[in-house]
């Protein structure tokens, strides 16, 4: 199975930046789909932004839009998630994710992935 560690969490204050990278190791996630989630205390768990195996196809949530960047290094097993103006409500833990199938196009729920990892913790202070 595919191994996926979340890493770069934080606390940091509102307006500032964070990278959160998920590494993959065991069985080869490079043809998979990917993506983040996240959980906030008392929350369910949401859909943040998903990338196609290629990363030529991304999809974001409106509350992240112009914010969050995801990209992924194939070469390296790598996903990354560059979040740029951070507001109090981001806080949550992150989850990354990947889907065994149908990594050409991007997967946006929480049932189209088989893989997750074990959360990084983001907290933005006012």
């Amino acid at each position: 199975h595919v191994q996926l560690v979340e890493s770069g969490g934080g606390l940091v204050q509102a307006g500032g930046s964070l990278r959160l990278s998920c590494a993959a190791s065991g069985r080869t996630a490079s043809m998979y789909a990917m993506g983040w989630f996240r959980q906030a205390p008392g929350k369910d768990r949401e859909f943040v932004v998903g990338i196609s195996w290629s990363g030529g196809s991304t999809r974001y949530a409106d509350s992240v839009k112009g914010r969050f960047t995801i990209s992924r290094d194939n070469a390296v097993n790598t996903m990354y998630l560059q979040m740029n103006s951070l507001k109090p409500e981001d806080t949550a833990v992150y989850y990354c994710a990947a889907r065994r199938s149908g990594g050409a196009r991007v997967a946006v729920s929480i049932g189209e992935y088989d893989y997750w990892g074990q959360g990084t913790q983001v907290t933005v202070s006012s």
